[in-house]
C-alpha cells in the first residue's frame, strides 16, 4: 500500500544506525531503523503499514496525514 504519512530519517551515531520517527504516529519517538538510509526507510514503510492495518482492525481513526502547504514553496 502507498499511504502519504511523513517519514523522518536521522542517523544516530551513538547507536551507528539510522533512527526512522513517524509524526503522524507519535506515541513514541523512534519506530524503527536500519543500518543503511534504504533500510530504514523500508522497515519505516512496513510500520506505517502494520499501525494503519492494526487501526483498522481495531476501528480507530486513521491520523491525518502532514501535508507541505498547498501553495508552492518561494525558494531565495
Amino acid at each position: 500500500m502507498n499511504y502519504h504519512y511523513s517519514m523522518v530519517i536521522q542517523w544516530s551515531e551513538e547507536d551507528r544506525l539510522f533512527l526512522v520517527h513517524l509524526p503522524e504516529f507519535s506515541w513514541q519517538q523512534f519506530h524503527t531503523h536500519g543500518r543503511t538510509y534504504e533500510e530504514a526507510a523500508k522497515n519505516g514503510q512496513e510500520v506505517i503499514e502494520t499501525f494503519v492495518e492494526m487501526l483498522k482492525e481495531e476501528n480507530k481513526p486513521l491520523p491525518e496525514p502532514r501535508m507541505l502547504p498547498k501553495k508552492p514553496l518561494q525558494v531565495a
